[in-house]
């Protein structure tokens, strides 16, 4: 089809989504009897729909999830225990105007990165700022961020993301200096961005992950000041699709 000049000016102004629709809406309209207006109308909402999707998809990317989660995926049948209510107010995201945090507490295979994930999934389609980190992945960064002489800036970026998600806390002990630096994330969050941590280690063994009591202990009150703790006990749904599969 011959580009006319409102195709030149629509693609001059990047309105890309009404130059891809014009012709077709012009027709809808014409067929349907819809205004001048309320064709001028349709056409914006569709740019704008598209800008949203756009933002969306970008900032799901920047994100950095290992996988998809959704938490209308979660099976909360199968953990029974955890209290299904308070996450689905949860992921209203209240809690990150609020600045607590969320902490899934319980063994390999719960659905701990599941529900952690699928929160911050949630707060990407509402626009929000997320990243999301392995324990080791964020130490490294850290560290690395350090002896480049970035740390500041480094933590000063981390602290304008509205979400952080901090995965597999426990699995690796920390050093002592990576845990040093780690405290400095969670006192520059402190009561000003929300946190989301996913651990395999109970709060009094926190110590061992730290390498350090007072670490720990200055890290878990900073945590738990304002938080929902969710301590899961379940089984795991790992097990559930071996045992599914055979």
């Amino acid at each position: 089809m011959q580009e006319t000049l409102t195709d030149q000016y629509l693609k001059t102004l990047s309105l890309h989504r009404i130059r891809d629709s014009y012709r077709q809406e012009a027709e809808n309209a014409a067929k349907t009897n819809i205004g001048y207006q309320d064709y001028l109308q349709r056409l914006l909402e569709i740019e704008i729909l598209s800008k949203i999707e756009r933002s969306i998809n970008r900032k799901m990317q920047i994100a950095g999830f290992p996988q998809i989660k959704r938490l209308e995926e979660f099976d909360f049948s199968y953990q029974p225990q955890i209290n299904e209510k308070l996450i689905r107010e949860l992921a209203s995201l209240s809690f990150l105007e609020e600045a607590k945090n969320v902490l899934f507490v319980g063994a390999p295979g719960v659905g701990k990165t599941h529900l952690a994930t699928a929160l911050g999934v949630k707060a990407v389609q509402a626009r929000k700022r997320v990243s999301f980190f392995t324990a080791e992945q964020l130490t490294v960064l850290l560290a690395s961020a350090e002896v480049s002489g970035n740390l500041n800036k480094t933590l000063s970026n981390l602290s304008r993301v509205d979400l952080i998600i901090i995965d597999e806390l426990g699995y690796l002990a920390l050093t002592k200096q990576t845990a040093k630096l780690f405290f400095q994330l969670i006192s520059k969050r402190y009561e000003s961005g929300s946190i989301i941590i996913t651990t395999n280690k109970p709060f009094e063994e926190w110590g061992e992950v730290f390498n350090d009591d007072i670490v720990a202990a200055a890290v878990l009150d900073r945590l738990l000041h304002h938080s929902y703790p969710f301590l899961i006990n379940g089984k795991s749904f790992r097990l559930k699709d071996i045992i599914k599969n055979n």
